[in-house]
């Protein structure tokens, strides 16, 4: 049975959901709710709300995805689920953890899934990437070295609410990083970090640095800029988004353990042969990927989650996990110290 979905939000995101939407054999976008954009709903022939509380109550909807404003996203949620729909809510899962815990305490309380849209979970790299860390091949992991780099448009901050607090390059683009680096190698125990504005001058932060301390022991560091002429981002090598320019053979990922090391998203794997040490040279293979799309996978994974036949790969409560690593390393910028997560 086709799966109807209603759409809050009609901007880049809420339009690429809307292209998978209509791809899927098993979705429908039945409504589109944006009290500032009809352009998406009116070029795919379907009502729409400025109001999404009056969508729910007009259109029968089995789900909704919700790509608005970040500081809308929990309030929106919410509406959602008191109104009985399972709901994909784009990432970040809200701007700060103590609102995000009313969405988590309403996930549970009413029963009704809400899945987090770190779609990068979803990647076919990612999946294999985990299974190559989980197999031990790279034995105990000792270091993950996380690169973001990469030089957004001007007119990207045309946008009033890309300039505000809440929309720097750590909500918007590091706690995809963030995330990705709690799921493929655990739990993060602490945070320091360094976060500047000098590049671009805006309330928000365009560059930051950030060093993690893993609870396995491992260590990591987080180097992210908006506003440089680099091509190490998740973005320009992974081929997830034909948008933007492609850089295929450089890495954003470099993880590194006692038996091997492992670059991402290229999937090559280093290992040493019978002889090992610093004096030997190491041998590389590369892994191949399965097929699909992170955005396809995730709408299919949406559809199970409708249907009742899966929960959430990520729900609200692991969202905001990722969330609160965002947090630490604002506090730990501001105040100059190291924070360290419970």
């Amino acid at each position: 049975m086709t799966v109807r979905i209603a759409l809050i939000g009609a901007g880049v995101m809420g339009r690429q959901h809307a292209t998978y939407l209509e791809r899927n054999p098993d979705t429908e976008l039945v409504a589109i709710s944006d009290p500032f954009n009809t352009s998406l709903a009116e070029e795919l022939g379907v009502p729409t709300f400025a109001d999404h509380r009056a969508m729910l109550e007009q259109v029968a909807v089995d789900g909704v995805i919700i790509a608005n404003p970040n500081d809308l996203h929990v309030s929106t949620a919410l509406d959602c689920l008191r109104a009985g729909r399972p709901v994909l809510l784009e990432k970040p899962v809200g701007t700060h953890v103590e609102e995000v815990r009313a969405l988590v305490v309403a996930e549970a309380e009413s029963g009704v899934p809400v899945l987090v849209g770190h779609h990068r979970r979803h990647n076919p790299i990612t999946a294999k990437a985990k299974a190559i860390i989980d197999s031990g091949r790279l034995g105990r992991i000792t270091t993950f070295t996380g690169l973001w780099q990469s030089q957004k448009d001007d007119a990207y901050f045309d946008v009033a609410w890309h300039r505000r607090q809440g929309a720097g390059i750590l909500l918007i683009n590091l706690v995809h990083d963030l995330d990705l680096m709690r799921y493929l190698c655990g739990e993060i125990s602490a945070v320091q970090a360094i976060t500047s504005t000098a590049a671009r001058g805006h309330e928000v932060e365009d560059t930051a640095a950030l060093l993690l301390q893993f609870s396995n022991g491992a260590l990591g560091t987080l180097t992210g800029s908006d506003a440089c002429a680099a091509p190490w981002s998740w973005e320009q090598s992974s081929s997830e988004n034909p948008a933007f320019a492609q850089q295929p053979e450089q890495p954003c990922y470099l993880i590194a353990g006692t038996l091997g090391a492992l670059s991402i998203p290229q999937l090559q794997v280093w290992t040493y042969g019978e002889q090992k040490g610093w004096h030997h040279p190491l041998q590389q293979s590369a892994e191949a990927k399965a097929e699909g799309t992170a955005l396809g996978n995730q709408l299919a994974h949406f559809v199970q989650v409708i249907r009742g036949e899966a929960r959430p790969v990520i729900d609200a409560a692991d969202a905001m996990r990722t969330l609160a690593l965002v947090e630490a390393a604002r506090t730990a910028a501001s105040e100059g110290r190291r924070v360290n997560l419970p």
